[in-house]
């Protein structure tokens, strides 16, 4: 019945599908196993993309060659450029999107990607043979042969459901967990775990009264996320934002003895960084409210997303609270939130190619590697499918270097580090954010990608493109005097000085009171030049010029920290044999088994005085 395929995605959640786009436009056969086709990339929590240092991601993913930046563009309702006063490092693209939207676009383009096969069964157990991955049995029994299988489980590895005292089994509101999987994997010497995260209440948004609460309108300017030529939607819609108070509070505390999270029967650590409502009156018992944001689901629904209110307490009790919050008095509720635990496998278990160092060929990617998030299981899809077809065809993996991308930051940091609460990626992960903007990540990436057959040539073009055209904004700049008479005005009116006598357009640009944009289209002479330029590219010269003296200080870091990557060690060196180690330096790199003294100094436990002992031994 079935053909043998090069790779076998398993789990169509965000990682899957960009794990399955990744090998297939490489040239593999590949196969997409889900349990559900109609919940194909499904938004299981919020209908948002990106968001900070998340919205760097999806712009990273679009810059491969990947979809989410493409699918995000298709399906916004709306978007906001986050962090705009602050630095260009800061800036974070993010959009609210149409929940079923986002499913039929991501769908539609995975089926007009050439070299994807689906197969809607659950998958029981993996074949392998030697140490070695060579494809899947399903719960139907059958049995499907491929040179490669990525696992991309999400919440569905022996999920379970807690509402109040209720829980039940589920990978997702309304769908069966997964078995089998763990129990394989532990049994061939995988170290397992169990994680929690949580979903708020959605309600009807025609019983809500708007006047009550803050309207949180898009940018006028929708720069969205993908490189390429997307279109954008022409319309947005507004968000609100309203708040909770102690009578809000008090509800939810009376729901306190009913909690799985407080009395015990949830044993996975939930996210640090986005916690449950009832989590955040219990730590911060002196903040007096809480913010909630109110986002539609869609263009055609009524459907609201209670952003903020994360919770798994008895329904009875949610809907009571709700019903305290302005705006939400006469609240009507679709469904409770809830509480899901489910297994994942600690991270350290994986080389910085995604592949498993127990078994050949066998990829881990997104909630399974203990993440956190849409962006961030995205990415490990499209990086596990990729060096998925690598591998198959005996070629070195793609690994990103932590002065490359947040992607890379965040693969190192869950192999060598690793994570026991959901790791959710942040700005200030990365030691280089200032070269790893959201509006440089096509300059970054795309040729790197073309070079293993991912992106595509007219992406690299446009790269060019753009390269050529910053280059020549900044010629200018640097080059092009300009009079006082005619910026003088604009000057004072900007609250910066006028000049004294002509100036180098650098100058003028380089001051925090000026924009670039704004510039162009108040000055003429300055507009006569670089009026026929494209906005992005504008922008690109603009953050160049400005910043030029950060970036030169940030590679001089790199540079140093490139060096220690240059050193190579053997998978099977023998730390025990360097008396000058620490115990925990010699069991932490014998266990992790870090390819360059570059990563033994990023792994949990190993002391510079470590790296110190080892640079010596190694005769530098």
């Amino acid at each position: 019945m079935f053909q043998s395929y090069d790779v076998i995605v398993v789990g169509a959640g965000h990682a899957g599908c960009e794990a399955a786009v990744a090998a297939a436009k490489m040239g593999s056969k590949v196969l997409l196993a889900t349990m559900n086709m109609q919940t194909i990339a499904q938004m299981s929590c919020n209908p948002a993309m990106g968001g900070v240092a998340k919205g760097q991601i999806v712009r990273e993913i679009d810059a491969m060659g990947g979809y989410s930046g493409i699918v995000s563009d298709k399906s916004m309702i709306q978007f906001r450029m986050l962090n705009k006063s602050k630095g260009p490092a800061m800036w974070s693209p993010r959009t609210q999107n149409d929940r079923m939207l986002f499913h039929l676009v991501w769908r539609e383009m995975l089926e007009n990607t050439p070299n994807i096969d689906f197969w809607q069964d659950m998958v029981s157990e993996l074949i392998v043979e030697k140490g070695k991955v060579c494809g899947i049995k399903t719960g139907m029994g059958l049995e499907i042969r491929g040179k490669a299988v990525v696992l991309t489980n999400g919440t569905f590895l022996n999920g379970i459901i807690h509402i109040g005292e209720k829980q039940f089994g589920g990978g997702r509101a309304g769908e069966k967990s997964s078995k089998g999987i763990t129990e394989q994997l532990v049994s061939f010497g995988f170290e397992s775990g169990r994680m929690k995260t949580g979903t708020p209440p959605r309600v009807d948004g025609r019983s809500l009264d708007y006047t009550k609460m803050e309207v949180q309108n898009g940018d006028d300017d929708v720069v969205g996320f993908s490189y390429t030529k997307t279109e954008k939607p022409k319309e947005q819609r507004c968000c609100w934002i309203t708040y909770t108070n102690d009578k809000v509070h008090e509800t939810l505390k009376t729901g306190f003895e009913k909690s799985p999270m407080f009395q015990g029967r949830i044993q996975g650590l939930g996210p640090r960084y986005c916690p449950s409502i009832e989590d955040k009156i219990n730590r911060f018992a002196d903040k007096d409210r809480h913010q909630i944001f109110v986002e539609p689901e869609g263009w055609n629904t009524v459907e609201i997303y209670v952003n903020g209110f994360s919770t798994s307490l008895p329904e009875d009790v949610q809907y009571k609270a709700l019903t305290q919050i302005p705006g939400f008095e006469l609240v009507k509720m679709f469904r409770p939130g809830y509480a899901i635990e489910y297994d994942y496998f600690p991270p350290m278990q994986l080389n910085l190619s995604l592949e498993t160092k127990l078994i050949k060929n066998l990829f881990f990617a997104g909630q399974i590697n203990g993440t956190t998030g849409y962006e961030e299981a995205a990415s490990q899809g499209m990086m596990a499918g990729m060096n998925a077809h690598l591998a198959i065809k005996e070629q070195e993996p793609l690994i990103l270097k932590r002065s490359e991308a947040y992607i890379g930051v965040l693969i190192d940091d869950l192999v060598n580090k690793g994570t026991d609460e959901p790791y959710r990626m942040f700005t200030s992960r990365a030691e280089f954010r200032i070269l790893l903007r959201q509006d440089n990540a096509d300059i970054r990436l795309t040729e790197l990608s073309n070079k293993v057959g991912f992106a595509e040539q007219e992406r690299v073009d446009r790269v060019q493109e753009k390269n050529k055209a910053t280059a020549e904004i900044i010629q200018f700049i640097k080059e092009f005097s300009i009079e006082p008479t005619e910026i003088d005005a604009y000057l004072e009116q900007k609250g910066t000085t006028s000049l004294i006598h002509k100036m180098k357009l650098e100058k003028i640009v380089t001051r925090p009171q000026i924009d670039l944009l704004d510039l162009i289209e108040n000055i003429p002479s300055v507009k006569a030049h670089l009026g026929k330029y494209e906005r992005e590219f504008l922008e690109q010269a603009e953050i160049c010029v400005k910043y030029d003296g950060y970036f030169d200080k940030e590679q001089e870091h790199v540079a140093k920290m490139e060096k220690l990557e240059h050193y190579k060690l053997k998978p099977d060196f023998d730390y025990a044999a360097i008396p000058s180690l620490s115990i925990e330096a010699k069991q932490k790199l014998a266990k992790m088994k870090p390819l360059s003294i570059g990563q033994a100094s990023r792994i949990s436990g190993v002391s510079p005085a470590d790296i110190s002992v080892l640079m010596v031994y190694l005769g530098r």
